[in-house]
């Protein structure tokens, strides 16, 4: 009996000692995975933080050579040179929206938009619903008519006449000035000047720049005539709630008027 006994202690102790080891060992298999999960956890976060800012930016791109559109679809141009140049130095992204332009500053001015470029004349009727940074360029309005046309020089001489101009810009305030006109509007100055070229309307008034560059297109069907009138300033449209934008857009802009950049843009694109 009592060597049974001593071996039923034995058996028993074992026991006791297999499954503490059990028990100790447990605690470091379910240890495991959390030391090797939490670097994970910090490896995904990590791009997050970094990512830049993403501003939404309004422009029309029929408004050559401010902007338009290339033959592979990509807006090119002034304006989207510029704009994409300011958004490198403030570190944003830009989120374009290409919109007809009573749509780019009937928009700018409810913040539909953070920012709108489009040649955009600096007025103060405009002031009164959205910001403008400092002036980028200059330029003032033109006459464009028929090649064959010798009876326009001036704007008097457009009495009587039907006159196009894109909605929204000054070129339309214009026109509508004149008396006895029959002003035509159009949703884009490319349709305007097509008309034009094929005899539907008269004249065009549009931004000196614009009207040239149409020109230099179609010098068998139009051209411009008379000098420059009512020369204004283009400035970069900001919503009225980001005074701060704004202000950083300056900084950059003063930056690359400085450095030559604008400069250099404009050319490439009106030489």
């Amino acid at each position: 009996m009592k060597r049974v006994s001593i071996i039923l202690i034995g058996s028993m102790l074992v026991a006791s000692m297999l499954l503490a080891a059990c028990s100790a060992a447990a605690p470091t298999a379910t240890q495991a995975p959390a030391t090797t999960e939490a670097p994970a956890a910090a490896t995904t976060a990590a791009p997050a933080a970094t990512e830049m800012p993403t501003i939404t930016v309004a422009t029309d791109a029929t408004f050559a050579p401010f902007e338009m559109t290339n033959d592979a679809g990509d807006m090119i141009g002034i304006d989207i040179d510029l704009m994409n140049k300011i958004a490198e130095k403030i570190g944003v992204q830009v989120e374009w929206q290409n919109l007809p332009f009573d749509s780019v500053t009937a928009g700018i001015s409810e913040c539909q938009f953070d920012v709108a470029i489009s040649g955009i004349y600096i007025t103060d009727e405009r002031k009164k619903t959205m910001l403008f940074t400092d002036p980028y360029g200059n330029a003032g309005l033109s006459i464009a008519v028929a090649k064959d046309d010798d009876t326009v020089t001036s704007l008097t001489d457009l009495k009587g006449k039907v006159v196009a101009a894109q909605l929204g810009t000054s070129g339309e305030e214009e026109a509508k000035k004149i008396e006895n006109v029959t002003y035509k509007p159009y949703d884009s100055y490319e349709l305007a000047f097509l008309d034009l070229a094929n005899g539907q309307v008269d004249a065009v008034i549009a931004d000196t720049p614009v009207a040239e560059g149409y020109v230099k297109e179609n010098p068998d069907k139009i051209k411009v005539v008379g000098e420059p009138f009512n020369s204004a300033d283009y400035g970069i449209a900001v919503c009225m709630k980001e005074s701060e934008l704004r202000d950083k857009i300056n900084v950059a802009l003063k930056e690359l008027m400085d450095d030559g950049t604008v400069t250099a843009i404009f050319k490439q694109y009106n030489p």
